[in-house]
């Protein structure tokens, strides 16, 4: 629930992809609220994917009349950041270090925009445990919590996207979350 937010107000909202962010999208623009898009995904595992996921995020900024910010590629951090958990199961540590590299990115990026709250579209995932995202991003001033997956959230989302004709990935991004789905 956001809290502490004025109507109209800014939120940086870190997209993971555009599928995920249909419905966080529209949630925030019922709400009056002017979400900037802040593409950040260095977990993902090849610049291909991620030059793809974000084509696909800019239809729907496009659509929604909204603007991106993309983030630089760098695999090379990410990896670092989870290194020693590559064998963890899906949803472990390993995601947890990821949901921190990416929150905390997310949080300099706000910082540095001077925008005062960010969240993120990771919550709409139902592979996602929105709880663990929200212990993470406690430890960031602004973060809101928001369960995008809240009000059907992620069917929404998988409906705007059939609409949207977007690319829908069958994974999360990175090379170990690949492995799972295969």
């Amino acid at each position: 629930m956001i809290i502490y937010m004025e109507k109209g107000e800014k939120i940086l909202l870190h997209v993971c992809c555009g599928p995920c962010s249909t419905s966080s999208i529209e949630r925030l623009l019922s709400l009056d609220y002017r979400p900037v898009l802040y593409f950040s995904n260095s977990n993902i595992d090849t610049h291909e994917e991620f030059e793809k996921r974000y084509s696909e995020l800019l239809k729907v900024a496009k659509l929604n009349n909204l603007s991106v910010i993309k983030d630089d590629y760098d695999h090379a951090s990410w990896r670092e950041a989870v290194r020693g958990y590559e064998n963890e199961r899906e949803g472990g540590v390993r995601c947890s270090h990821c949901f921190d590299f990416n929150l905390n990115r997310a949080y300099l990026k706000a910082k540095e925009l001077g925008i005062k709250y960010f969240t993120t579209t990771l919550t709409v995932s139902r592979f996602k445990n929105s709880a663990k995202i929200f212990s993470i991003g406690k430890k960031y001033e602004g973060f809101e919590e928001i369960d995008f997956k809240k009000k059907d959230g992620f069917n929404r989302s998988i409906v705007l996207s059939k609409e949207m004709n977007l690319y829908r990935q069958n994974y999360c991004g990175c090379e170990f979350s690949k492995r799972s789905h295969g």
